[in-house]
């Protein structure tokens, strides 16, 4: 049986191009593969330069009889009369082209007998690699092409991928990809195996985000448009595209200048140096895509959700989070069903024959983020002919305004934890979703003391709800939510990034902390990270002290601080009714409302800057009395001790004996 296989590959490969010359057109597609170029120089057909987009390229070669493959980059196509599988013997036929650009070489394929591909490429060849762990079925293929068909006419689920094994003829046959696996891991290298990902597959595009990523552009795109009015008309283009869309930047190589790629930093991971890194410039990179159905029935409504990436998380009833829900465990369908008479879900019943009710989709399994959607869904039903129609509104969470409560309970070294925006300012109100960070500060800038945190803890105003965010290591648990511990400017302060969220049973996020000092430092913890693309890494983060530092530190201080800072975020439904208060004119803006809420004095700033101040006067104060005569040192010395007593009595006035006790 191997060496039917064997000798089944061998013909297959000569013959590949009297194959692609006697298809029809509407079975003639192409194989795309990224970061590398046929050297064929003898067999070049013609060369293209100034072309903008790949579709062209494929659109010259297939109206060419004669081509058979084309090396393409951003603004050249040249286009070859051989192929890479009919050189295979030649060890030089394929070669890496990845800098300081990289090129796509695309082959042209014959799927005669397979369903037919609207897409401008079906399928994208990954040498070496494969989707490990994810196979949903193993077949035998004489060829790499045989397996591609095989995907394309498989009937029991959607095959987003194959993994095509020459040496034995395995075809292992998958319903992920790189995209709806993005950050797993999964995609490695496998030495004799070739990954083959599927661009025939039809994904949601009614409802995407994109994730804004600053400071770098592909050096090498599918398609340049010029004169895109608009950045949204860009990102249109991209979800419209003949391909995959999954990248795309505007006016950054250009005025109005929109350019569109398939890939995305998921499926660059074997790349060298993919990405320009250009200050000020912005992609925009599809995170996800969500098609939402609604199913109205008799007696309940289902809402159906179909992903474009595996989905871990919860679908529930926005007003019952907790009885009215749905699991979801790496799915790219699920659904939720509410009935019109179940009280847990809470459909209303806006009219004779229409109901309606507010759905949300959230992506962490305990609180809610700027990642999350809310779903506005209707069921009516038109009593008079007895028809059913359904509607769906869809509408992104976000106009959430929160309201800043500080507290902290500390020892020495004083110890402030607050709520900044990335800059280092604190804030008095923020959104979910915003860019802020948790800071740690050590109020003495001579304290002999560093810190290190551990057991960050964030949890609802009723402390029925909490999730560990640093662990006991000083490791952050989940660095989607928040990130490691650093150091700001070389400072003793600790800082970490995150996004506002919140929980969806209440309005307050409690985030505490330990806190403990040491000396003469504290050592960072050495934590695994995994980024979008899945790549492990390590980061250090500021939890986790040196053993041979334990016994310095117990003969010094053996105290632990406990630190408590909570924010207060408001629903969407709460912030209108303050809408009219907030917009009444004010001489003081936008601190009328902080001002009823509750007013906020840097105290522990003020205390520090009361006894800078009042220490140098004492100073001053001293050297006068070095330099008096000795007859008048009694007189001095009682004047002295007048101003200390005054001095102390401002430095009680101003609080500070209340802070030290």
């Amino acid at each position: 049986m191997r060496s039917c296989i064997l000798l089944a590959l061998v013909s297959w490969a000569a013959l590949t191009a009297a194959q692609t010359d006697s298809c029809s057109d509407e079975d003639t597609n192409f194989e795309l593969v990224t970061g590398y170029v046929y050297s064929a120089p003898s067999d070049m057909l013609d060369s293209r330069a100034g072309t903008l987009m790949l579709a062209e390229c494929i659109d010259m070669c297939r109206q060419n009889a004669s081509c058979q493959a084309f090396n393409y980059e951003t603004g050249l196509c040249v286009l070859i009369d051989s192929n890479a599988d009919a050189n295979e013997d030649e060890p030089e036929a394929l070669t890496v082209s990845q800098f300081p650009v990289f090129t796509m070489y695309v082959q042209k394929m014959c799927y005669a007998g397979a369903p037919k591909c609207s897409s401008a490429w079906a399928f994208e060849r990954v040498q070496n690699f494969t989707l490990a762990g994810v196979e949903k079925k193993s077949v035998t293929a004489t060829s790499r092409l045989d397996c591609q068909k095989a995907c394309l006419s498989e009937t029991e689920f959607v095959c987003r991928s194959a993994a095509f094994t020459a040496a034995d003829g395995t075809c292992s046959l998958s319903d992920m990809d790189r995209h709806t696996t993005a950050g797993m891991g999964v995609f490695r290298a496998a030495e004799g195996t070739d990954y083959l990902e599927n661009n025939c597959i039809e994904e949601p595009v009614k409802l995407c985000e994109f994730q804004k990523i600053d400071g770098r552009i592909l050096k090498t795109v599918d398609s340049v448009h010029q004169e895109v009015e608009s950045i949204d008309a860009c990102r249109e283009l991209c979800l419209s595209a003949s391909f995959r869309c999954h990248t795309y930047d505007y006016n950054d190589t250009g005025d109005q200048v929109c350019r569109l790629s398939h890939h995305a930093a998921s499926t660059l991971t074997h790349i060298q140096e993919p990405y320009l890194e250009i200050p000020g410039s912005t992609s925009y990179e599809l995170s996800s895509c969500y098609n939402v159905t609604i199913d109205c029935r008799a007696g309940n409504m289902v809402a159906r959700i179909q992903t474009s990436k595996m989905f871990n998380g919860k679908i529930y009833a926005k007003g019952n989070p907790n009885t009215c829900v749905t699991d979801v465990d790496g799915s790219l369908q699920f659904e939720l069903s509410m009935s019109y008479t179940d009280l847990e879900c809470g459909v209303k019943r806006v009219s004779a024959g229409q109901y309606q009710n507010d759905v949300v989709l959230q992506h962490h399994d305990r609180i809610v983020t700027s990642a999350d959607l809310g779903l506005s869904v209707h069921c009516r039903y038109d009593l008079s002919n007895k028809t059913v129609s359904n509607d769906v509104n869809l509408e992104v969470k976000g106009d959430i305004q929160p309201v800043l409560e500080e507290e902290a309970v500390v020892d020495s070294p004083n110890v402030l934890m607050s709520i900044t925006d990335p800059n280092g300012s604190e804030l008095q109100a923020a959104s979910v979703g915003d860019p802020l960070s948790l800071r740690f500060q050590i109020m003495d800038p001579m304290s002999p003391y560093e810190i290190f945190v551990r057991d960050l803890v964030a949890m609802d105003g009723s402390n029925s709800n909490e999730i560990l965010l640093i662990d006991a290591n000083g490791c952050p648990t989940d660095e989607s939510i928040l990130q490691a511990l650093l150091r700001v400017n070389g400072t003793k302060d600790l800082a970490s990034a995150f996004d506002a969220f919140k929980f969806p049973t209440s309005d307050v996020v409690q985030f505490r902390a330990m806190v403990t000092p040491c000396l003469p430092r504290c050592e960072p913890a050495i934590c695994e990270t995994r980024d979008y693309a899945g790549t492990l890494g390590k980061t250090e983060s500021y939890g986790r002290r040196r053993r041979s530092l334990d016994r310095v530190r117990r003969d010094a201080s053996e105290e632990e601080l406990l630190v408590v800072q909570t924010i207060r975020i408001d629903d969407k439904y709460a912030a209108r009714r303050r809408t009219a208060a907030e917009e009444r004119p004010s001489l003081d803006g936008p601190r009328v409302e902080a001002a009823a809420d509750g007013f906020c004095v840097n105290t522990m700033g003020l205390v520090v800057g009361s006894a800078l101040f009042l220490l140098a006067q004492l100073a001053i104060i001293a050297a006068w009395m070095y330099g008096c005569q000795r007859r008048r040192r009694s007189k001095l010395e009682e004047t002295y001790q007048d101003n200390t007593a005054s001095s102390l009595a401002q430095l009680y006035d101003t609080g500070y004996s209340a802070h030290r006790a």
